[in-house]
């Protein structure tokens, strides 16, 4: 049981890390691309492309790492339903 804790609390971690890691890269790739929009084609903002496009994925990143917390495909999700709901029918 430790050791499921344990390999559950590594990927949430892992997410988290990953969540913030491209988090990170979209903030700066991006703040850089909208200066060089700024000067090299001002009329249109095709940066807002990147922004757009890269921003579902920083927004997927985060349901995956603080929202959508159980991994719905996982042997250890279905064994603690389970047993949630073996605790609901003994009340």
């Amino acid at each position: 049981m430790s050791d499921s804790l344990r390999a559950r609390a590594e990927e949430r971690v892992n997410l988290k890390i990953k969540f913030y890691r491209n988090l990170k890269a979209y903030l700066i790739v991006n703040a850089v691309l909208a200066v060089i929009n700024w000067f090299s084609s001002p009329d249109f903002w095709w940066v807002s492309f990147p922004i757009v496009f890269w921003g579902i994925g920083v927004l997927v990143d985060f349901l995956k790492a603080y929202v959508f917390i159980d991994d719905f495909d996982s042997d250890d999700y279905r064994e603690r339903k389970i047993q949630e709901e073996m605790e609901k029918l003994r009340i």
